[in-house]
Parts: C-alpha cells; sequence; structure tokens
C-alpha cells in the first residue's frame, strides 16, 4: 500500500519536499557557505575540511581557471591574472577605484562588453568583470552546497555590506545569477551577525555591530525584541578594511628603509609580508615583543622588525575612522554610548588588539566574541535562509534592514527631493506630488540620484527615464505622483504617474557602476560640514525658480494683454520686471525673493484688468436669458 508524507501546517516539509537553503557570506578576502542542519546553523566545509574559500580567482589559458586555495600558490609569480579582493571592484567604475595604480592589476574602463564606466581587468583569458570573477567564487560555494546535501540548491541569502549603494547591490546579486544561484534575499552583513548572534544566545536590548572585514566596514545599531531585529542606523566605510590595515603597514615599513615596490610581484609581495606581520602580532601577549617583516623583492630584500607599539601608530588614523561611523550611527540612532548593551564584533579584521582597546573604550565595555568573527555573518545568512525556505524552525523570526543611504529625484535648478531618507525600514514604498513647469508641457524627464546632498551635482546619478503623455495644462495644473519601491534586497524601482489622465513609467534601476568609495566615505559628512553653505544655494535656486515663473508669467500677459496699460502702468511694470532680471543675477535669495514679491504686487491691477476683458469676451452677444 503506497504511502502519503504527511506534515502539520507549519512544519517543515517532509524530506521529499526538502528545500535546500543556505547562507552565502560573499567577503573580500573569504568566502564562506552555512546551513541549518538538525535545527543547527554550522558552515560547510570543502573536500579537506576547510570551511574558509579565499575569495581569489586565478585565470589560465584557453578559458581555464583556479579559484580558492588552489589560486593562491602562484599569487606572487602570476599577479596580472590572480585577482584577489574583487569585492572592492564590485559595481565600481575604473575612476572610483583611487588607488588603482597601486595594484598589481591591468585594469581597463571597458571590457568585451564595452559597457561604459564598467570597471574590468584584462588576463590571459581576457577581459574579465568583478561581477563574473565574483560568480567564480559563488559557483564553488553552491557547488559544495549540493555535495553536502546531495541536491539541487533552492536558494541562497548572500550578505553585502549595510554600507553597499544600489550598483554594488545588483552586482552581487548579477553575479548570483550566473553562478546560477537564486537570490532568496540581499542582507546586510551586520544584520545578519546580529542575526546569529542574537538567536543563539537569546540576547535582548540594542546592540552595536562592528563589522571591520578585509575590505570594507560596517556599523550598525539594532533593538532586539523577542525575535524582531530592528536596524535603527548604520554607517561605514567601504573603502576601509584589513587590506588598508596591510598597505599602510607595508607603507610605513618601505619608507622606513627607503626602498620601493617597482613591479607588480613586488606589490604582492610586500602584501603578503604586511599581512602575515599583522597576523602575527595579533597573536602576541605582551606588546613590546616585536615580528619580522620579512620580502623578497625584484632591487632588495626587505627584513625588518616590527612591534605592536609601532603598527598601531601605523594605523591609528584608520581606527579612528572606523569610531567617526560608530559616532554618526549612534547619532543618527538618537543614542548615547550609554546605552547600547554590547558590541558585537564581526570580521577577521577584528581580532587585532588595537581594534579591541579601541572599540572596548569607546563604548565604555569589553565587546562581546562569543561567536568565531569569520563565520558569523554567514550563520545568520543561514538562519534567514531556513526561514525563507519555508522551514519552521525560524518562523517566529522578523527581519527589519534599512536603505544606507537616501533616495531622490532632481528638481528644478538642479535640487535634490529627497523621497526615501537613509536609514529607513525596508521594504519600503514612499511618493510625492510633482507638477510641470511650463504651460502646455507633455513630458516630464526624472534624474534618479543617491546622496545626502542637496544638490544634484553633488550626488549620484542613478538613472534616468520620461514620462510622456501628459494632457496639455496650464503650469502646476498636472498632479504627478512619483513612488520610489525600495525591496527587501535594497534594490529600487521608480514609478511616474499623471493623476488626472492616469498615464505612466517606471523603472527598474539598475545602475551600472555606484558610488566611489571616497564619495561613499564622506557623503554624510559632507552632508554635516557644509549643511549651512547647502541651505544657502537650496534657497538661492528655489527664489530663482519662483523668480523665473513670475517673469515667464509677466512677459506672457504684456504679450496679449498689454494694450490694457497706459504708458506709465507699461513703465512701472518693465522696471519691476528689469528689477527682478537684475536680482536674479545676484547671491542673496532675500533679495531675489524681494524683486519677486515686488514684481508681483506691481502686477495686481494689471491681473485685474486682464480678468475683466476676459469675463466681457466671454459674455459678448449673450443676455440674461441664455445665461
Amino acid at each position: 500500500m503506497a504511502l502519503f508524507q504527511i506534515s502539520e501546517p507549519g512544519q517543515s516539509p517532509g524530506p521529499h519536499q526538502q528545500r535546500i537553503a543556505v547562507g552565502i557570506d560573499l567577503g573580500t578576502t573569504h568566502s564562506l557557505v552555512a546551513a541549518v542542519r538538525s535545527g543547527v546553523a554550522e558552515c560547510l566545509p570543502d573536500a579537506q575540511g576547510r570551511v574558509l574559500l579565499p575569495s581569489v580567482v586565478r585565470y589560465l589559458a584557453k578559458g581555464e581557471r583556479k579559484i580558492g586555495f588552489d589560486a593562491l600558490e602562484p599569487l606572487a609569480d602570476d599577479p596580472e591574472n590572480t585577482i584577489a579582493s574583487v569585492k572592492r571592484f564590485m559595481g565600481r567604475g575604473l575612476q572610483d577605484v583611487a588607488d588603482h595604480d597601486k595594484l598589481p592589476y591591468r585594469f581597463v574602463d571597458a571590457g568585451v562588453s564595452g559597457a561604459p564606466g564598467m570597471l574590468w581587468i584584462n588576463t590571459v583569458a581576457g577581459d574579465k568583470s568583478p561581477v563574473e570573477m565574483s560568480a567564480e567564487i559563488l559557483a564553488t560555494l553552491r557547488r559544495r552546497a549540493e555535495d553536502t546535501f546531495g541536491g539541487a540548491l533552492y536558494g541562497a541569502v548572500i550578505t553585502v555590506p549595510a554600507y553597499f549603494d544600489e550598483a554594488q547591490r545588483q552586482a552581487t546579486k548579477d553575479a548570483a545569477g550566473l553562478a546560477g544561484i537564486h537570490v532568496l534575499r540581499l542582507i546586510s552583513e551586520p544584520t545578519a551577525a546580529a542575526l546569529a548572534y542574537g538567536l543563539d544566545h537569546a540576547v535582548e536590548g540594542i546592540y552595536a555591530i562592528y563589522d571591520l572585514g578585509g575590505g570594507t566596514f560596517d556599523i550598525s545599531i539594532l533593538r532586539l525584541t523577542r525575535g524582531v531585529f530592528e536596524v535603527l542606523a548604520t554607517g561605514g566605510d567601504s573603502a576601509l578594511g584589513g587590506d588598508d590595515y596591510d598597505r599602510a603597514l607595508a607603507d610605513w615599513v618601505l619608507a622606513q628603509m627607503d626602498v620601493q615596490a617597482v613591479t607588480a610581484s613586488d606589490i604582492v609581495a610586500v602584501k603578503a609580508a604586511a599581512r602575515a606581520c599583522k597576523e602575527a602580532l595579533s597573536m602576541l601577549q605582551n606588546t613590546t615583543d616585536s615580528v619580522a617583516f620579512s620580502a623578497r623583492l625584484t632591487r632588495a630584500k626587505v627584513d625588518f622588525h616590527v612591534s605592536t607599539v609601532q603598527f598601531d601608530a601605523a594605523t591609528a588614523s584608520l581606527t579612528d575612522r572606523t569610531l567617526a561611523a560608530a559616532r554618526k550611527a549612534l547619532r543618527d540612532a538618537g543614542l548615547g554610548r550609554d546605552e547600547v548593551n554590547g558590541v558585537v564584533m564581526v570580521g577577521g579584521s577584528t581580532r587585532m588588539p588595537q581594534i579591541q582597546r579601541a572599540v572596548g573604550d569607546f563604548f565604555g565595555h569589553a565587546p562581546l566574541n562569543n561567536l568565531n568573527p569569520d563565520e558569523v555573518v554567514a550563520l545568520g545568512a543561514a538562519i534567514q535562509a531556513n526561514q525563507l525556505a519555508g522551514h519552521g524552525a525560524t518562523r517566529d523570526l522578523l527581519l527589519l534592514d534599512v536603505i544606507p543611504l537616501s533616495l531622490g529625484i532632481e528638481t528644478m535648478g538642479g535640487l535634490v527631493e529627497r523621497i526615501v531618507p537613509r536609514n529607513q525600514t525596508i521594504p519600503t514604498a514612499m511618493a510625492q506630488d510633482f507638477t510641470t513647469f511650463q504651460d502646455g508641457q507633455t513630458a516630464l524627464a526624472l534624474h534618479v540620484v543617491q546622496g545626502e546632498r542637496d544638490l544634484v551635482a553633488d550626488c549620484r546619478s542613478l538613472a534616468r527615464f520620461e514620462l510622456r503623455g501628459i494632457p496639455p495644462m496650464v503650469a502646476g495644473a498636472a498632479r504627478i505622483r512619483v513612488t520610489f519601491t525600495v525591496d527587501a534586497d535594497g534594490l529600487l524601482s521608480v514609478q511616474a504617474r499623471e493623476q488626472t489622465s492616469g498615464v505612466e513609467a517606471r523603472i527598474d534601476v539598475k545602475p551600472s557602476y555606484g558610488l566611489s568609495d571616497e564619495q561613499i566615505a564622506t557623503m554624510l559628512q559632507d552632508s554635516f560640514s557644509t549643511a549651512a553653505r547647502d541651505m544657502q544655494v537650496r534657497s538661492l535656486v528655489e527664489a530663482r525658480v519662483d523668480a523665473d515663473r513670475m517673469i515667464a508669467a509677466t512677459q506672457s500677459a504684456l504679450a496679449a494683454d498689454g494694450d490694457l496699460l497706459s504708458p506709465c502702468q507699461r513703465a512701472s511694470i518693465d522696471a519691476l520686471l528689469a528689477a527682478a532680471l537684475q536680482a536674479k543675477l545676484l547671491e542673496d535669495p532675500k533679495a531675489v525673493e524681494s524683486a519677486t514679491q515686488q514684481l508681483a504686487k506691481g502686477t495686481e491691477a494689471f491681473a485685474a484688468l486682464r480678468m475683466n476683458r476676459g469675463i466681457r469676451q466671454a459674455l459678448a452677444g449673450k443676455n440674461v436669458e441664455t445665461l
């Protein structure tokens, strides 16, 4: 007799319907894949029992390539074709990588696709994009998971730095698609870490997640309450990580010895020596001890002993940058340091003693290191993947993430009208109504931007599209609703709809490259330090736009009904027009506003004359009965 596989409502499906869902931490230095097995989240090892996969791809002739540990051995011998830390190039153009001249790769502006602004790297196997390289790493992790479970992967939750912008998030999703992975959700790395830590330890309260990885730094402030993980604020620096500590140490040592790295192999050798030295220093118990920094270059042999104190001094500015971001995140969350119940340390770079000390001193209590900082992000992603796959173990979990940078559109005068503010909980849909500027306007160009400044020139362009078919109306009569929809992955779509006629247009924002590292790091800082100047500029632009409208309306009225005015009245209005035009050239918004108001007041009588003429024309030839 055949048997049915039966499960109660809300329970996980039986073994025949089991969905294999994993969490993937696509890291700068290492990547991992994890899954929930028997109710416990754990990282999945390769055939040799290693859970870490170095995020390195080596390209060989005839389309061959090596990934992970297999690609590491020839790193110094073949640096141009062995690509490491590719995550730092995701969603980037060549102009966005400020230190590309210090890297051993052959960068090109556009690869075989010719995509404008897209960063590519020339290898023996041809031009390769960061998306393609990341896909190689993701595919390796997918195969590892499928080998572990003996079946096809249903989907994955993939983590990204909290400060990844639209282009970087989209590039990550594209890489997953190339790797044959269905993305269940993109979540921020600090949020994934809090997920793993909170469920493992059943903690509640306000926690800071300090995430210093190989290539990025994130700080997130979360409130954990009975299975609800709410991100209150996030910040960070997408151009700061363990790689930068390596480079700072290498530059300091070379400066002490008056030596330069002149070839691609030299650059790789020095960086490898710096990383080994950094890791050795992190193991020392006595700060007065030192370790050897040793590298063989083309023209010199570098042998230098570095102490913990020297390393701390050489990298102090980098550590200070992380604490500055932490201050901003606390300010955005409206919290003081004493209100934070704990600080969860995430990322291998947090093993550095100076980081542990600095974080402990800043928050006033020892940071939490209960979970492996290399694995905690992947474990949290696995927990979320288990839930999204429909398994019952984590069905009460609610994850509320936020958007890192504001989104808006360009308005008249090159101003930015923010529609979705930074630190807004996602998913979300927010709308705002706009109108037309000219009489009879039948089309509207929309320019979507991202950033915290008031002027379009100071933000980054994401997309442009047009709304056509607007019925001809007088200026200001049309009502156009622009709706921004940000999904759970932080990806954006924009819709514009004219409310009277119902005509609409929409676009899924998919930029070819994103904000520069320097721009991401300085956007929020600029928004605070230049707030007064931005407000002054915005007031001036708004005043000039109002003046333009009043001047255009007056000139149109004079052309149509100027004969109603006496020579004296016409001269008075002409003088007010000239004064308004002259005021527009000034840098004083109050002067522009005053001239506009005087023109409006000076034309009130003219407006009344025009209205009387219009009424007389409408009533001409009619009597009381017909009316």
